[in-house]
Formats: structure tokens, sequence, C-alpha cells
């Protein structure tokens, strides 16, 4: 029988080589063509869907310009924002993260760049990873018509380009509302790195913004509290 020691290195050594796997996944992408200017007007707010709202919310904690990335519900009604009816997959919600971000430190078309290459697969269909379900589908919120456009023309593009292994499914709908998370998800990815999940999953994104964008990468995350 091995000891506990030896259990524990053939874990580690595990984990390593999934890490390692998982983060061969980023694809480096063309910053859009259309990508205006905001000079003025303040902080924006931005709502993404990409599975799992640990990770997402992880990799936008991590970008220069973000100064609050929160994880939560988006398309479906106020009265069934509650985790475990979301999970039941048939509520109309997507795990969503809504972005607070600064127009002049990073723009909607930076930040939708690294959406597409690093914070999740925009080529799965209602799942990300292991986890499967609308509630994990792909999607971009809008809240206005320069999102629309602007998330619009970038799929345009990068589907004419071809730059993906198969065809972008992400969805674009209207933001009726974004219902915050229990506050046991936000900040999840910090407080839990050790967790498996979260190893595989979620740290690899983290590593491949820092090696993909260097210039977009912050050491301190933007934490909720």
């Amino acid at each position: 029988m091995r000891s506990t020691a030896a259990v524990l290195v053939a874990v580690l050594i595990m984990l390593v080589s999934l890490h390692a796997s998982a983060a061969e996944h980023a694809v480096v992408l063309p910053a859009p063509a259309y990508d205006p200017v905001v000079t003025n007007g303040g902080e924006q707010k931005l709502v993404l869907a990409g599975g799992c709202f640990w990770g997402v919310q992880g990799v936008f904690q991590r970008v220069k310009g973000v100064s609050r990335a929160v994880s939560g519900y988006a398309g479906g009604a106020k009265e069934t924002a509650r985790y475990e009816k979301v999970s039941q997959g048939d509520t109309g919600h997507a795990e969503s993260v809504e972005v607070t971000y600064d127009p002049k430190t990073v723009s909607l078309g930076e930040l939708l760049r690294v959406y597409f290459s690093v914070a999740h697969d925009p080529t799965q269909l209602n799942r990300q990873g292991p986890d499967a379900g609308a509630q994990y589908r792909s999607a971009i919120f809008v809240a206005n018509a320069d999102q629309d456009k602007t998330a619009r023309d970038y799929i345009a593009q990068l589907s004419k380009a071809k730059v993906l292994s198969a065809p972008i499914v992400t969805t674009l709908e209207p933001l009726k509302a974004f219902y915050p998370a229990e506050p046991y998800h936000q900040d999840y990815l910090v407080r839990h790195p050790a967790q498996p999940y979260i190893v595989y999953n979620d740290l690899p994104k983290i590593e491949d913004l820092k090696r993909l964008f260097p210039t977009l990468y912050r050491e301190s995350p933007a934490l909720t509290n």
C-alpha cells in the first residue's frame, strides 16, 4: 500500500499534468477591427456568460482597467435567480459575470478579445468542459446598441477569418437584468485556488491571460469585497 506522502505526490503530479494540458486550449485571436474609443461617460458594464462563473470572474478580475467583476445570473426572471434553481437548466438564466471597467484603460473590444481567447471556448454549445446545460451557454448580454455592434462585428470577423476550430456559438441576448450570485460564489477562484475543479479548469485561464495578454494582466485581482 502506498504511503500517504507517496499518494500526495502522485496527486500533485497528476494535477500539474492536467493543468499543463488544459492551458493548451487558449487561442490568441486578432484584435477587433471595430473597437471605437470611448472618452467620456465614466465606467461601463459588460455582462458575459461562458460556463461556470468562477473561472470567468477570475479571469476578468485580473484584467487592467476592470474595477469589479461579479458572478451572477442573467437571462431569466428574478424569482429564479438562485443557484439551486439555475442549476436545473430550465430557468433561462446563464451563469454570468458583470464586468465593470474603465474604457479609457481597457476597451470593450479588448475585453471581448480576452473573453473569446482565454475566458472560455466560444465553440461549445450549451456547455463548457465538464459542465453541461443551457445555464453554461456562451452568451453576451448586450445593454445597448454599441455593445451589440461591437460584439456582432467581432463575431463576424472571427468567423470569416476561421481562426477557431469550429463555428462560434455565442449568442447575443438583450440584457434585461443582472442578479448577483450568492456570496459564497464571489471571488471563488481567489479563495479556493487548491480546489481540484479550479486547479484543472480555471487556473490555466489565469496563466493564459498572463502569457498571452501581458499588457492587460494584473497580479492583484479586483475583489468584490
